[in-house]
Protein backbone atom coordinates (compact mmCIF):
# COMPACT_ATOMS: atom_id res chain seq x y z
CA UNK A 1 0.00 0.00 0.00
CA UNK A 2 1.10 3.57 -0.64
CA UNK A 3 1.84 5.47 2.83
CA UNK A 4 1.58 9.14 1.85
CA UNK A 5 -1.88 10.19 3.27
CA UNK A 6 -3.47 11.36 -0.03
CA UNK A 7 -3.27 7.62 -1.41
CA UNK A 8 -4.52 5.57 2.22
CA UNK A 9 -6.73 2.67 1.17
CA UNK A 10 -5.47 2.62 -2.50
CA UNK A 11 -3.48 0.06 -3.91
CA UNK A 12 -0.22 0.75 -5.22
CA UNK A 13 -0.47 2.22 -9.04
CA UNK A 14 3.16 0.58 -9.57
CA UNK A 15 1.98 -2.76 -9.52
CA UNK A 16 -2.36 -2.84 -10.01
CA UNK A 17 -1.69 0.14 -12.50
CA UNK A 18 -3.52 3.67 -11.87
CA UNK A 19 -6.58 4.29 -9.83
CA UNK A 20 -9.57 4.44 -12.04
CA UNK A 21 -11.84 8.02 -10.98
CA UNK A 22 -14.50 6.93 -14.04
CA UNK A 23 -16.59 5.69 -11.53
CA UNK A 24 -16.71 8.55 -9.44
CA UNK A 25 -18.41 10.36 -12.56
CA UNK A 26 -21.74 11.15 -12.43
CA UNK A 27 -24.46 13.66 -13.17
CA UNK A 28 -26.71 13.94 -10.48
CA UNK A 29 -26.89 17.04 -8.49
CA UNK A 30 -24.75 17.42 -5.51
CA UNK A 31 -26.19 16.73 -2.28
CA UNK A 32 -24.23 18.08 -0.13
CA UNK A 33 -27.01 19.54 2.23
CA UNK A 34 -28.53 16.48 2.47
CA UNK A 35 -25.47 15.02 4.73
CA UNK A 36 -26.03 16.71 8.08
CA UNK A 37 -22.67 17.49 9.52
CA UNK A 38 -22.64 18.90 12.75
CA UNK A 39 -25.87 18.44 14.83
CA UNK A 40 -27.96 19.01 17.83
CA UNK A 41 -30.03 16.53 19.67
CA UNK A 42 -32.89 16.62 21.66
CA UNK A 43 -35.69 19.25 22.25
CA UNK A 44 -37.80 19.10 25.04
CA UNK A 45 -41.56 21.43 25.98
CA UNK A 46 -44.10 20.73 28.40
CA UNK A 47 -47.33 22.48 28.93
CA UNK A 48 -48.58 24.08 32.21
CA UNK A 49 -50.94 25.97 33.63
CA UNK A 50 -50.07 29.50 32.09
CA UNK A 51 -47.18 29.02 29.67
CA UNK A 52 -44.74 26.12 28.19
CA UNK A 53 -41.39 25.24 29.33
CA UNK A 54 -38.79 24.28 26.73
CA UNK A 55 -35.14 22.99 27.25
CA UNK A 56 -32.07 21.89 25.32
CA UNK A 57 -28.59 20.61 25.58
CA UNK A 58 -25.92 23.25 24.49
CA UNK A 59 -24.12 20.26 22.47
CA UNK A 60 -23.51 20.50 18.69
CA UNK A 61 -21.56 17.12 17.74
CA UNK A 62 -19.57 16.35 14.40
CA UNK A 63 -20.75 12.98 14.20
CA UNK A 64 -19.86 11.07 16.88
CA UNK A 65 -17.61 13.68 18.35
CA UNK A 66 -19.01 16.13 20.87
CA UNK A 67 -17.30 19.00 19.18
CA UNK A 68 -19.66 22.22 20.16
CA UNK A 69 -20.21 22.63 23.77
CA UNK A 70 -21.42 25.78 23.73
CA UNK A 71 -23.97 25.91 20.89
CA UNK A 72 -27.20 27.70 22.40
CA UNK A 73 -30.14 26.11 20.20
CA UNK A 74 -33.45 27.93 21.96
CA UNK A 75 -34.51 31.10 19.80
CA UNK A 76 -36.68 33.55 20.91
CA UNK A 77 -38.84 35.43 19.15
CA UNK A 78 -39.97 38.81 19.44
CA UNK A 79 -40.33 38.05 23.55
CA UNK A 80 -43.48 36.30 23.66
CA UNK A 81 -42.83 32.54 21.71
CA UNK A 82 -39.37 30.48 21.59
CA UNK A 83 -38.08 27.99 19.10
CA UNK A 84 -36.00 25.14 19.54
CA UNK A 85 -33.63 23.75 17.30
CA UNK A 86 -32.49 19.74 16.83
CA UNK A 87 -30.63 18.56 13.71
CA UNK A 88 -28.45 20.38 11.52
CA UNK A 89 -26.72 23.42 12.75
CA UNK A 90 -26.40 25.37 9.88
CA UNK A 91 -29.76 24.86 8.68
CA UNK A 92 -30.59 26.07 12.01
CA UNK A 93 -28.67 28.78 11.40
CA UNK A 94 -30.18 29.91 7.76
CA UNK A 95 -33.82 29.52 9.27
CA UNK A 96 -32.75 31.96 12.36
CA UNK A 97 -31.48 34.36 9.83
CA UNK A 98 -35.42 33.80 8.41
CA UNK A 99 -36.76 34.37 11.95
CA UNK A 100 -34.50 37.53 11.95
CA UNK A 101 -35.84 38.87 8.91
CA UNK A 102 -39.37 38.70 9.98
CA UNK A 103 -38.56 39.88 13.65
CA UNK A 104 -37.67 43.43 11.79
CA UNK A 105 -40.41 43.21 9.18
CA UNK A 106 -43.18 43.14 12.16
CA UNK A 107 -41.24 46.01 14.57
CA UNK A 108 -41.00 48.18 11.55
CA UNK A 109 -44.63 47.30 9.83
CA UNK A 110 -46.66 49.86 12.65
CA UNK A 111 -49.66 47.66 12.27
CA UNK A 112 -49.85 46.64 16.12
CA UNK A 113 -50.07 42.94 14.72
CA UNK A 114 -47.54 40.75 16.10
CA UNK A 115 -46.94 37.14 15.57
CA UNK A 116 -47.61 34.78 18.22
CA UNK A 117 -46.38 31.33 18.14
CA UNK A 118 -49.51 29.61 16.45
CA UNK A 119 -49.09 32.21 13.63
CA UNK A 120 -44.41 31.32 13.80
CA UNK A 121 -44.93 27.64 13.82
CA UNK A 122 -47.69 27.67 10.47
CA UNK A 123 -45.15 29.84 8.81
CA UNK A 124 -41.89 27.47 9.65
CA UNK A 125 -44.06 24.37 8.55
CA UNK A 126 -44.78 25.90 5.30
CA UNK A 127 -41.04 26.46 4.78
CA UNK A 128 -39.98 23.01 5.91
CA UNK A 129 -42.70 21.86 3.65
CA UNK A 130 -41.53 23.80 0.94
CA UNK A 131 -37.71 23.37 0.93
CA UNK A 132 -38.72 19.21 1.02
CA UNK A 133 -41.21 19.48 -2.02
CA UNK A 134 -37.70 20.61 -3.65
CA UNK A 135 -35.96 18.08 -2.54
CA UNK A 136 -33.58 19.82 -0.37
CA UNK A 137 -34.96 19.80 3.26
CA UNK A 138 -33.82 21.86 6.09
CA UNK A 139 -32.65 18.98 7.88
CA UNK A 140 -33.80 20.07 11.25
CA UNK A 141 -36.98 19.11 14.19
CA UNK A 142 -38.50 22.18 15.42
CA UNK A 143 -41.04 23.01 18.68
CA UNK A 144 -42.38 25.95 18.74
CA UNK A 145 -43.91 27.03 22.38
CA UNK A 146 -45.86 30.16 23.47
CA UNK A 147 -49.47 31.08 22.96
CA UNK A 148 -51.97 30.84 20.77
CA UNK A 149 -54.89 33.84 19.32
CA UNK A 150 -57.06 33.11 21.86
CA UNK A 151 -53.92 33.36 24.60
CA UNK A 152 -53.96 29.51 25.90
CA UNK A 153 -50.21 27.93 25.84
CA UNK A 154 -49.53 26.56 22.54
CA UNK A 155 -46.77 23.70 21.77
CA UNK A 156 -46.37 22.26 18.26
CA UNK A 157 -43.48 20.68 16.29
CA UNK A 158 -42.75 20.31 12.70
CA UNK A 159 -40.07 18.23 11.02
CA UNK A 160 -38.12 18.40 7.94
CA UNK A 161 -40.88 16.68 5.64
CA UNK A 162 -42.96 19.92 7.16
CA UNK A 163 -45.10 17.28 9.33
CA UNK A 164 -46.60 18.88 12.34
CA UNK A 165 -48.35 17.86 15.69
CA UNK A 166 -49.39 19.56 18.97
CA UNK A 167 -49.61 17.75 22.33
CA UNK A 168 -49.29 18.84 25.79
CA UNK A 169 -45.48 17.24 25.84
CA UNK A 170 -43.27 17.16 22.94
CA UNK A 171 -39.92 16.33 22.30
CA UNK A 172 -37.67 16.14 19.74
CA UNK A 173 -34.76 13.38 18.42
CA UNK A 174 -33.58 10.69 21.67
CA UNK A 175 -36.05 12.66 23.71
CA UNK A 176 -39.01 11.15 21.97
CA UNK A 177 -37.89 7.93 22.83
CA UNK A 178 -36.70 8.57 26.88
CA UNK A 179 -37.72 11.54 27.80
CA UNK A 180 -41.84 11.70 26.40
CA UNK A 181 -42.35 8.54 28.54
CA UNK A 182 -41.20 10.16 31.85
CA UNK A 183 -43.04 13.54 30.73
CA UNK A 184 -46.51 11.22 30.17
CA UNK A 185 -46.15 8.92 33.37
CA UNK A 186 -46.08 12.69 35.43
CA UNK A 187 -48.68 14.42 33.98
CA UNK A 188 -50.54 11.26 32.25
CA UNK A 189 -53.30 13.59 29.61
CA UNK A 190 -56.81 11.78 31.46
CA UNK A 191 -55.35 12.14 34.88
CA UNK A 192 -53.51 15.35 35.13
CA UNK A 193 -55.22 18.03 32.77
CA UNK A 194 -52.97 21.08 31.89
CA UNK A 195 -54.64 23.52 34.31
CA UNK A 196 -53.07 21.23 37.75
CA UNK A 197 -49.44 21.25 36.12
CA UNK A 198 -47.46 24.45 38.01
CA UNK A 199 -44.36 25.94 36.66
CA UNK A 200 -42.36 24.34 38.81
CA UNK A 201 -43.49 20.64 38.57
CA UNK A 202 -43.13 21.39 34.86
CA UNK A 203 -39.57 22.98 35.05
CA UNK A 204 -38.56 19.76 37.62
CA UNK A 205 -39.93 17.79 34.98
CA UNK A 206 -37.78 18.90 32.09
CA UNK A 207 -34.69 18.74 34.56
CA UNK A 208 -34.97 15.41 35.35
CA UNK A 209 -35.53 14.69 31.41
CA UNK A 210 -32.38 16.34 30.45
CA UNK A 211 -30.75 14.50 33.44
CA UNK A 212 -31.90 10.78 31.89
CA UNK A 213 -30.97 12.22 28.14
CA UNK A 214 -27.38 13.22 29.69
CA UNK A 215 -27.03 9.87 30.99
CA UNK A 216 -28.69 7.81 28.06
CA UNK A 217 -27.95 9.68 24.68
CA UNK A 218 -24.21 9.95 23.40
CA UNK A 219 -24.91 12.90 21.99
CA UNK A 220 -26.24 14.78 24.69
CA UNK A 221 -24.47 16.92 27.40
CA UNK A 222 -24.82 18.23 31.19
CA UNK A 223 -24.78 21.98 29.93
CA UNK A 224 -28.32 23.14 29.07
CA UNK A 225 -30.64 25.89 27.76
CA UNK A 226 -33.98 26.23 29.48
CA UNK A 227 -36.67 28.95 28.48
CA UNK A 228 -40.03 29.38 30.77
CA UNK A 229 -42.41 31.50 28.40
CA UNK A 230 -45.78 33.15 30.42
CA UNK A 231 -47.74 36.20 30.16
CA UNK A 232 -44.80 38.68 31.44
CA UNK A 233 -42.86 37.54 28.66
CA UNK A 234 -39.66 34.68 28.48
CA UNK A 235 -37.57 33.83 30.98
CA UNK A 236 -34.49 32.05 29.54
CA UNK A 237 -31.34 30.90 30.95
CA UNK A 238 -28.34 29.43 28.68
CA UNK A 239 -25.41 28.30 30.99
CA UNK A 240 -27.58 25.60 33.32
CA UNK A 241 -25.50 22.79 34.46
CA UNK A 242 -27.00 19.59 35.53
CA UNK A 243 -27.46 19.30 39.74
CA UNK A 244 -26.16 15.67 41.23
CA UNK A 245 -25.46 13.84 38.40
CA UNK A 246 -22.02 11.91 38.14
CA UNK A 247 -20.95 8.86 36.79
CA UNK A 248 -20.09 7.22 40.45
CA UNK A 249 -22.72 4.72 39.76
CA UNK A 250 -20.84 3.40 37.59
CA UNK A 251 -18.54 1.46 39.49
CA UNK A 252 -21.07 -0.66 41.06
CA UNK A 253 -21.92 -2.53 37.89
CA UNK A 254 -21.23 -5.84 37.88
CA UNK A 255 -20.82 -7.98 34.29
CA UNK A 256 -18.25 -5.67 31.97
CA UNK A 257 -14.26 -6.08 31.96
CA UNK A 258 -12.46 -7.77 34.46
CA UNK A 259 -13.72 -7.77 38.06
CA UNK A 260 -12.71 -9.17 41.79
CA UNK A 261 -15.60 -9.21 43.59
Amino acid sequence: MNHFPEAWGRPRNDVYGPYDHSYLQTSVPKTHTQSPAVTGTSVVGVKFNGGVVLATDNLASYGSLARFTDVKRLRVFNESAVIGFSGDVSDMQYIDRLLNSIDIRENYSGNGNTLNAKNLHTYLSKVLYKRRSEFNPLWNHILVAGFDGDGKPFLSSADLLGTTFSAPHLATGFGAHLAVPILRRLFPEDEVPIENITKEQAVDALKQCMKVLFYRDARSLDKYSIAVITKDGVDLKQDEKLEGQSWAFAESIKGYGTQTV
